[in-house]
């Protein structure tokens, strides 16, 4: 560690004070200023409580969670705003040194708070302020860096979904009721029948694919989740023994001379927005099977759908890979973060 560093509490380098409520006719849409909630949302209000820029710390809600505040704010009764001598610290560095905390961790309760007290209990190391502004521009620099990386990584992502949805909505053919070419059923059992490494698929309405030790059916299909809490529904597609819950709708086809199941799969990828929106039910959405009967599907002959299998297929892999770099690169670029405010704050910058 470099000379002059010192071992503080947070509590005798900040402060963290009380928000404050906001009457509602006091917030409008276009507002002057931003109002600081939970989740960091910005609401706006032609009034402020500070005029300072400062760091917002969520007490409720989103607890621990950190923003920097613009110039003049209101900081809402569900946060902290932090105060501190401006001739001793920098607020950049605090605000890193408080993301460095992991704060959320101390969060507690049913409704998840975070204490104070307990915030200010945590012994930091802290350099002369000119130090620290030395560190804020190497870290402001890099994370600026980090966030040119990530977004560059977000946009190559976002096109690969945009030409793969553009391919999955783009097929044009005389449509056909999909009750006329298929079978339509749905599985027998509990959603807690899963057994942990068991030799066969079970197919519940998650996205996840559980395990089960029996298979009442051994055949191809497409497995489309019949119930959702938000309506946000799913579609599989599996060839060999599965099981199956009894809210999932297992779907096969009368005549693969009509339809390919692959052909059918995409088709019912692109009709899952349609069936948010058809689904009924107050706290969990459903689908009745006479949606899934009547809804309408593009249906060229064989040898088109084989061939628009084969592109979807090939875009879905391309989308897919890109998805795994992109999580991989979110994961190494998150882990730069952290080593970058663990060399920072221990005099290694």
């Amino acid at each position: 560690m470099k000379a002059r560093w010192e071992f503080k509490q947070v509590g005798d380098i900040l402060q963290l004070e009380y928000g404050k409520p906001l009457n509602d006719e006091d917030r409008k849409s276009d507002g002057l200023y931003p109002v600081y909630g939970a989740n960091g949302e910005k609401d706006r209000s032609d009034k402020f409580y500070s005029d300072k820029p400062s760091i917002i710390v969520g007490r409720k809600g989103s607890a621990g969670e950190i923003n920097l505040t613009e110039p003049k704010y209101w900081p809402l009764d569900v946060t902290y705003y932090v105060t501190f001598d401006e001739d001793r610290y920098d607020l950049r560095f605090l605000y890193y040194l408080l993301g460095k905390l992991e704060l959320p961790k101390l969060a507690k309760g049913v409704k998840p708070g975070i204490n104070r007290n307990e915030v200010y209990s945590l012994t930091v190391k802290i350099p002369p302020i000119h130090e620290q502004q030395r560190i804020v521009g190497i870290l402001d620099e890099a994370f600026a860096g980090i966030a040119t990386a990530k977004a560059n990584a977000e946009k190559n992502l976002q096109n690969a979904r945009a030409v793969f949805e553009s391919y999955l909505h783009g097929v044009d053919a005389e449509k056909a009721s999909l009750g006329d070419l298929v079978n339509i059923t749905t599985g027998k059992l509990d959603a807690n029948a899963a057994v942990e490494g068991g030799r066969y698929p079970f197919f519940t309405c998650s996205r996840d694919v559980f395990a089960i030790d029996t298979f009442a059916f051994d055949c191809e299909a497409i497995l489309l989740a019949g119930n959702n809490a938000v309506g946000d529904f799913n579609v599989k597609h599996y060839k060999g023994k599965f099981n199956a819950y009894q809210r999932t709708y297992v779907i096969t086809v009368n005549s693969q001379k009509l339809v390919l199941y692959r052909y059918l799969y995409y088709q019912m990828l692109k009709s899952l927005k349609k069936f948010k929106e058809q689904s009924v039910g107050a706290g969990t959405k459903f689908l009745k099977l006479g949606m899934i009967k009547e809804l309408e599907i593009a249906l060229p002959n064989i040898t088109e759908q084989q061939k628009i299998v084969s592109t979807m297929d090939s875009i879905l892999e391309e989308t897919q890979r890109l998805e795994s770099l992109y999580q991989q690169k979110l994961a190494a670029l998150e882990e730069l973060k952290r080593s970058l405010l663990h060399q920072a704050f221990n005099g290694e910058l």
